[in-house]
């Protein structure tokens, strides 16, 4: 779960400086580059779209000279975390004409995020990218105090949802090689130190549940993205293979390897329709620590009800654009989970389904406000953010 809050970190870093622009960039683009069927915001050949949209693409060439310090508020809303705010801002570095046609800026961004479970997490991130994008480094610190719940299994009883304090700090680095076209290859590191606690005892023999767990790992990654725009894609495909291995050499308190790979491709069906489909999976092998785990990515469940060291899901989205900025998306998947922390989870498809409404707050960089309502076995659940699922 620390791994999926810095990532949620990491995300709302690298949708903030895109907000700030919306009220003068709807105001001046005349072409909504974003709308299905058109050409995707102007962008000089050969320079792959950032991860972190440029506040200054639709300025003047001076202002993209320039360093620029944005900050934005984010809402969000989701069954873990509840409702709560993030407030983010970003910093772009100057570029040379020479580095702005061939590669994105580099960029400093911070977030804070405050939630009505009484949970925060601050963090600060970087991207910096050398060579004509051939080299990209990806850094965050980050600390986060979270208040979770777990769902109990049958063998820890059948009361109401267990109290999960999680408190700590991840710090995570990946320096990255353009080796072929849009193909990278990458080396990663991460160290965390976490405390957790539980409301009462849990019993099982599959994670690591000391209360003071400090890990060390050193990794690989092979990435393909040829996604048109990656907070909002209408085509292309984005395929990640990640590898981390924590070892007491390194000095890690535990030992045990963390493998990640997923598939997502996106087909733009008619002018106004987009269809995109998602395949995940994960394996933990070794000592590992329950907030490590892997969880099943799909919505209609809180992430930490289906914890466990295989897991692998697999959804679909259509989506369509109805009028002007608004739209609708209809989504279902399934999903599982073995070696769980509740046995009688090992095994069984989860569901996932439901429907959501869009809502295009910038048209040049296609950020959407999404509210999401997904069902499962067991309940249901609501989502509202900034950017789509996956």
């Amino acid at each position: 779960m620390t791994g999926s809050i810095l990532r949620a970190l990491l995300a709302w870093l690298a949708l903030c400086p895109a907000l700030l622009e919306g009220a003068e960039a709807v105001s001046t683009v005349t072409a909504t580059a974003g709308e299905p069927g058109e050409q995707r915001p102007s962008q000089t050949d050969g320079k792959r779209n950032p991860l972190t949209p440029d506040v200054r693409d639709d300025d003047t060439e001076l202002t993209m000279q320039r360093g620029d310090f944005v900050i934005a508020p984010i809402p969000i809303s989701d069954p873990v975390l509840g409702e709560g705010l993030v407030l983010a801002g970003a910093y772009f570095y100057p570029q040379t004409e020479e580095q702005a046609a061939s590669q994105p800026a580099s960029v400093t961004a911070v977030a804070g995020m405050y939630t009505s479970s009484e949970s925060y997490a601050y963090g600060i991130g970087q991207q910096n990218y050398w060579g004509e994008d051939r080299w990209r480094f990806s850094g965050a610190l980050a600390h986060a105090d979270l208040q979770l719940k777990l769902r109990p299994g049958a063998e820890n009883g059948d009361g109401g949802r267990t109290d999960w304090l999680i408190d700590g700090n991840v710090l995570q680095a990946e320096l990255s090689r353009m080796v072929a076209g849009d193909w990278y290859l990458g080396l990663t590191s991460r160290f965390v130190d976490i405390n957790q606690s539980f409301e009462t005892d849990r019993q099982t023999g599959n994670f690591d549940l000391g209360s003071s767990i400090r890990t060390v790992g050193i990794g690989l990654s092979v990435e393909h993205d040829s996604r048109d725009l990656p907070l909002n894609s209408y085509s292309g495909r984005l395929f990640e293979l990640r590898g981390l291995f924590n070892d007491s050499a390194f000095g890690s308190d535990s030992t045990y390897q963390a493998y990640h790979a997923a598939l997502r491709s996106y087909h733009l069906l008619r002018e106004n329709v987009v269809l995109a489909w998602e395949l995940e999976a994960c394996k933990k092998a070794g000592s590992v620590p329950l907030w490590d785990a892997c969880r099943i990515g799909l919505r209609g469940f809180p992430a930490t009800d289906y914890l466990g060291k295989l897991s692998g899901s697999a959804q679909i989205e259509l989506r369509w654009k109805f009028w002007k900025r608004w739209g609708l998306v209809g989504f279902a998947g399934g999903g599982g989970v073995d070696q769980s922390l509740n046995k009688e989870d090992d095994g069984e498809l989860i569901p996932s389904y439901g429907v959501g409404l869009r809502f295009m707050l910038l048209k040049s960089k296609r950020i959407n406000f999404r509210l999401d309502y997904g069902r499962s076995d067991e309940g249901d659940a609501v989502y509202f953010s900034v950017g789509e699922a996956f």
